[in-house]
């Protein structure tokens, strides 16, 4: 049975993560508050974020930015897109 979570982004009861996404107050509030469902987007726009503006996971700066991104894009608020990005074609 899946475990089920209000979704601070989708504003809606939808299926929750299986663990915390990292340890820490901020990998268990996103366990307690974010849907699997967007968990999985942000992961797949934080990867299309890194590559798009070659982000380095080494730099300091750049992981503050992924930080707040992924707040903004969690809650549902307004979020940096990838520039030039042109989704495939289906």
């Amino acid at each position: 049975m899946t475990r089920k979570v209000f979704c601070r982004k989708y504003q809606q009861e939808l299926d929750g993560l299986s663990n915390p996404p990292f340890p820490g107050a901020r990998g268990q509030d996103i366990f307690d508050n974010v849907s699997k469902k967007a968990w999985d987007e942000w992961q797949a726009h934080q990867t299309m974020l890194i590559n798009e503006k070659q982000l380095s996971m080494m730099d300091q700066e750049s992981r503050k930015y992924l930080q707040s991104e992924m707040e903004k894009f969690l809650s549902g608020e307004d979020f940096d897109k990838a520039e030039g990005y042109v989704p495939p074609s289906e």
